[in-house]
């Protein structure tokens, strides 16, 4: 039932993503094309956003479950968050912009465990996650519609977009429902720091290795977000930040119908046609162009609904699933640092080598081998996890919860 509470949610999901989408569809246009970057540097800064994702969520993770309310940790990381976005816009130089970037990473990536673990934790019924995480979807489509209709996609205004939000953000999150720390008086162990005690998770070898392929799923996906805007404004597509933003419309489409594919699907099949539409959007985007076949480009846009949510929503869910109660937050921020993490930092420095590999010495772009190679790293994985992963459960409904001491639970063997 929709009430105030679901209200300030769904807001909150709205203006987070909105932060988000203010640079880091376009970032990479901007390093290129203004800072003239090589795809190698531009990959670099992109790859901050994974660095981050490996070294804070376990860390906020840490302090949301212990220390401080979830509210009161996404309004401070918010706030220093717009502090350095605006820095950004200020430096030209590769160092500088890197250490910028890298800095408000670090603040930005812990908040999407954060409202992650902040809804679940007030959502009765954690199918119906995907009802508020839609708002973050909007959230993305409008500011994509404002970037591409004032064409701004090579200029710095995104980042100042971006702080100005950001405050406006970390204002907001003190409304929010107030999430004490679950785990307030318990003692601190290096575990604790190191965030060693949702590792626990693997022990279960259907999320092991749904965790290594989530890792893996990663590589391919940055390909996407690095570089997909830079190459339709190369091939001569119009407004591209803006026609991207079809990807967001169609991901609320199939949010909106994830309860109910939850309630009649497993997860690994969820799983794997996620999978097979990354590998398709990848074989459109190699053979398609900005004339005749330009509804390749937008069949690939359009279908990101699948790619994205089959996949990574779905997985978000189900690593709350199996994650014990005193621990949800800092079994988010372990997916995050697996995903977000290790599977984009791999995928950032590949994906700036691969472009500078597939481009000649005139500077002329072979973008077909570019994306094909990142269509057949998906298939490859579509065929590993129809083989190896072997979670064919459902997502339930939230359960009331058990024991809130980690040492007394025992994991799936």
């Amino acid at each position: 039932m929709f009430n105030f509470t679901s209200a300030r949610l769904s807001l909150m999901m709205f203006l987070n993503f909105f932060v988000w989408g203010c640079w880091y569809v376009t970032i990479s246009t901007y390093l290129t094309t203004t800072l003239k970057f090589s795809g190698t540097q531009a990959g670099l800064v992109f790859g901050t956003t994974a660095l981050a994702s490996m070294i804070s969520p376990f860390f906020v993770g840490l302090i949301a479950d212990r220390f401080f309310s979830t509210e009161r940790v996404l309004c401070a990381v918010h706030l220093i968050g717009a502090v350095l976005l605006f820095l950004v816009t200020k430096v030209t130089s590769f160092a500088a912009v890197y250490s910028l970037m890298l800095a408000y990473c670090l603040c930005y990536f812990p908040t999407l465990a954060l409202t992650t673990a902040i809804t679940l934790k007030n959502c009765p019924d954690a199918r119906q996650f995907p009802l508020f995480r839609v708002f973050g979807t909007f959230g993305w489509i409008c500011i994509g519609l404002l970037i591409g209709h004032f064409r701004i996609e090579a200029s710095s205004t995104p980042f100042l977009l971006a702080s100005g939000m950001s405050v406006v953000t970390g204002l907001f999150c003190l409304t929010l429902p107030h999430t004490p720390p679950a785990g307030k008086g318990r003692a601190i162990t290096a575990r604790d720091i190191l965030g060693l005690d949702a590792l626990v998770m693997l022990k279960d070898r259907s999320y092991l290795i749904f965790a290594i392929a989530s890792i893996l799923a990663c590589i391919p996906l940055t390909f996407y977000f690095s570089f997909t805007n830079a190459f339709l404004n190369d091939v001569g597509v119009v407004n591209a930040a803006g026609k991207m933003t079809l990807g967001q419309v169609s991901e609320v489409g199939v949010m909106l119908a994830m309860p109910l594919v939850f309630r009649r699907v497993s997860v690994k099949a969820i799983f794997l046609l996620g999978l097979a539409a990354w590998s398709t959007r990848y074989g459109l985007l190699a053979f398609g162009n900005a004339g005749p076949a330009v509804w390749m480009f937008y069949l690939a846009i359009i279908i990101h609904g699948v790619c994205y949510d089959f996949f990574f929503v779905t997985g978000q869910l189900y690593t709350d699933q199996e994650a014990p109660p005193a621990l949800r937050n800092t079994a988010q921020g372990l997916y995050t640092f697996m995903t977000y993490g290790i599977g984009m930092l791999i995928g950032s420095l590949l994906s700036g080598v691969a472009v500078d590999f597939f481009t000649s010495a005139n500077g002329t772009h072979n973008w077909k081998g570019f994306w094909l190679s990142s269509s057949f790293a998906a298939f490859l994985l579509f065929l590993a996890m129809a083989v190896f992963f072997g979670g064919h459960t459902m997502i339930r409904s939230k359960q009331a919860e058990p024991v809130t001491d980690p040492s007394l639970i025992e994991t799936t063997p």
